[in-house]
């Protein structure tokens, strides 16, 4: 393992962090360096800390435990992310018997320096009870590999001889903190602690010493594991073998998203991580026990639950065939965790509440590695940890066994209410999980609505003509939000490219759940005068294209079962149509009668079809000419034309995305016109 520590580097930190002391700023560096190796540490996981003095508001100088706090990841720590705590304080609690996890977070919280602080690390005393200034702790990779073994206190003692302690597994807190203790002290001159099925704590009197520490004990324990071979995989037998990858993905995915909504009431998003190891070791043999035995770490079952689903597809070509195998294997998971879960709470005598049965990987033979989860950044986190675990557990057995925690501490730590506290507790946004797919989405009502759909925790499939407006507005809302965003250049009247499009959504997402068919074009011309050629342009954009968008989506709603919006932009003019504006007319006329027909023809499977009648609205279709001309025609400037309504108040394109907005939560509503233009008689639905 590379060891990155830069001595100009740390300068730059020490002078970038000038407002705190310099320990803090060097611990704050050191924390990134090692939270940017994914072979050290994943999302949220590890700890460090720094033992420093603060003069107090009274101006007296206390000792003081930097430690990383609760929801803070070390490779973007900054220094709020390490909350101060009066050492001398944590160090006397270390003369009790007894310390309840609830007594010790409230210990921990009322000797902040700064009581805005985050929740220092389930861990602090670990750190507070070692005497060292600086104290490095991670889930390397190499590390879970020794420390999941059944001897993995003989290898340490192979590999580190008597400079690396060895801890048994205890859960975190008060008592793995006076255990870890205990040994450190029975050898002082140890330069960390091997935790059992945990990881691996470095620790000395400056950041360098430690970082250094760290990185050269999982360099050994690597170069240990590197010298034994890795153990061949048995590749499994059956039709999903053989197939496509995109093609099984596209099979399986709307399945799934749908089972978990129909089991759960809610949406879910779907990950594919595509990685030759990891479709390897689902589509072996091996995969069938090694994956079903544990997790690497406990830390991680809040994240992948204590094993996957196995998927060895039969029936994926035909879809109702697909979901009964899928269904059968998703009901022996969950009756396996309900199971799991009723055994530990009558052997431990404790009262919990279920946690939902679902499993967030599946392991799908042919595919590899699947995670699912309620947002995109869940399904991310999910992968990364079991694209590492899998890793581990293969390595695990190449050098003897895998013997991670059994199902009583895995119990213990998934139902833990200070590691449940890491996932947080707020309230979803309404769309979140929802997968929405937007045309014409580069600027003006397209660009608008998916910044509101945003906002309200959709993920967004945007596409549109123009590459560069489309790119910097969906960075502009990955910027702003968290939720997931993928774009494609598109030309909607390319139906092979459309169809191509949704299997991408499909491949990003997992499925779709509402459809903004928004694209379109003002096509002006005497009826009597205008080409057949321009009116059946005019048609295979305005019309046609929404045709082929809408049986797409459909497809992917009746396979989910779960439902579907269907959102057109249609227009005034379908039942107002100006004077020369016929071929733009006649087509949004077309499309609110195809409205009007999916919701009449799929209303049973639970799909909502409705669309916005809007007027006015200043975007790209009114070119500086089309806007005079059709100002001119009524006696209007051309601010005036935009005000040109009964509440005499220009509509904004915000005001059509609000509209969709109204529509996609309206779950009784389909049908359905909605008016958006300040107010047109002429052009009121009747």
């Amino acid at each position: 393992m590379k060891n990155k520590w830069n001595d100009a580097d740390a300068k730059a930190a020490i002078e970038k962090y000038k407002d705190v002391s310099e320990d803090v700023a060097l611990r704050v560096y050191t924390s990134r360096l090692i939270g940017a190796d994914p072979a050290l540490v994943l999302h949220g996981g590890g700890n460090t800390s720094v033992k420093s003095s603060a003069v107090n508001k009274v101006n007296e100088e206390v000792e003081v435990l930097y430690v990383k706090g609760s929801g803070w990841d070390l490779d973007t720590l900054e220094p709020q992310g390490l909350p101060g705590v009066l050492l001398d304080h944590l160090q006397k609690l270390r003369n009790l018997d007894r310390l309840s996890d609830e007594e010790m977070v409230n210990e921990q919280r009322t000797h902040l320096l700064d009581a805005s602080s985050p929740n220092p690390s389930v861990e602090t005393l670990l750190h507070a009870f070692l005497p060292h200034k600086f104290i490095d702790h991670s889930h390397a990779d190499a590390s879970l590999i020794l420390a999941n073994q059944p001897n993995a206190e003989a290898i340490c003692r192979e590999i580190y001889g008597d400079r690396i302690g060895i801890v048994s597994y205890i859960m975190p807190g008060f008592a793995l903190a006076k255990a870890s203790a205990e040994v450190y002290e029975k050898n002082p001159n140890v330069e960390g602690l091997m935790l059992i099925n945990h990881g691996l704590f470095t620790f000395g009197k400056s950041a360098k010493e430690s970082y250094d520490r760290h990185i050269h004990a999982v360099t050994l324990a690597e170069e240990y594991i590197d010298k034994q071979p890795l153990k061949p995989l048995t590749a499994l037998t059956g039709p999903a073998l053989k197939a496509d990858e995109n093609v099984l993905l596209n099979a399986l995915a709307p399945v799934l998203r749908g089972l978990y909504k129909e089991q759960s009431g809610k949406d879910w998003v779907l990950h594919h991580r595509v990685d030759a190891n990891a479709k390897a070791f689902a589509s072996s043999e091996e995969c069938e026990t090694w994956s079903q035995i544990g997790t690497a770490t406990p830390d991680h079952v809040i994240r992948t639950k204590q094993k996957p689903l196995l998927l060895n597809l039969q029936q994926w070509q035909d879809p109702d065939q697909l979901r009964e195998e899928v269904v059968q294997a998703l009901n022996v998971y969950c009756e396996q965790y309900h199971q799991y879960f009723e055994s530990n709470k009558s052997d431990k005598g404790v009262d919990k509440t279920e946690l939902d049965r679902l499993p967030r990987v599946v392991l799908v033979a042919g595919l590899g590695l699947v995670t699912i989860g309620k947002t995109v950044k869940e399904t991310g986190i999910s992968a990364d940890i079991y694209q590492h675990t899998l890793d581990i557990i293969h390595k695990s057995f190449s050098v003897n066994d895998y013997v991670p925690l059994g199902s009583s501490d895995l119990f213990d730590m998934e139902y833990w209410s200070l590691e449940q506290a890491k996932l947080g507790k707020n309230k979803a946004p309404a769309l979140q999980g929802k997968i929405v797919y937007i045309t014409g989405a580069a600027s003006g009502i397209g660009l608008a609505t998916a910044k509101l759909f945003a906002e309200q925790g959709a993920n967004l499939f945007l596409v549109d003509r123009t590459a560069d407006n489309l790119n910097t507005g969906a960075e502009a809302i990955r910027k702003k939000s968290k939720v997931g965003v993928a774009t494609q250049v598109l030309d909607v009247t390319d139906e092979s490219a459309v169809r191509q499009s949704f299997e991408k959504m499909v491949a990003i997402f997992g499925g779709i759940d509402i459809l903004i068919s928004n694209a379109g074009n003002a096509v002006q011309g005497a009826m009597g005068e205008v080409g057949m050629d321009e009116l059946r342009a005019s048609f295979e954009l305005n019309f046609f294209a929404h045709q082929v968008l809408a049986s797409e989506a459909l497809q992917r709603f009746l396979i989910q079962k779960t439902g579907g919006v269907l959102l057109f932009n249609a227009s005034k003019a379908a039942f107002n149509p100006g004077k020369n504006f016929g071929p733009y007319a006649l087509p949004k006329a077309a499309v609110v009668a195809l409205t009007k027909q999916y919701a009449l023809d799929y209303g049973a499977c639970g799909v909502r079809s409705n669309a916005i009648n809007a007027d006015r609205i200043r975007t790209a279709l009114f070119s500086e000419d089309f806007l005079k001309e059709r100002a001119q025609a009524r006696g209007l400037s051309p601010d005036d034309y935009f005000k040109n309504n009964l509440l005499q108040a220009e509509v904004y394109d915000t005001d059509v995305a609000q509209g969709f907005l109204n529509l996609a939560l309206a779950e009784k509503t389909t049908g359905s016109i909605i008016t958006i233009d300040g107010g047109n008689i002429a052009a009121s639905p009747r």
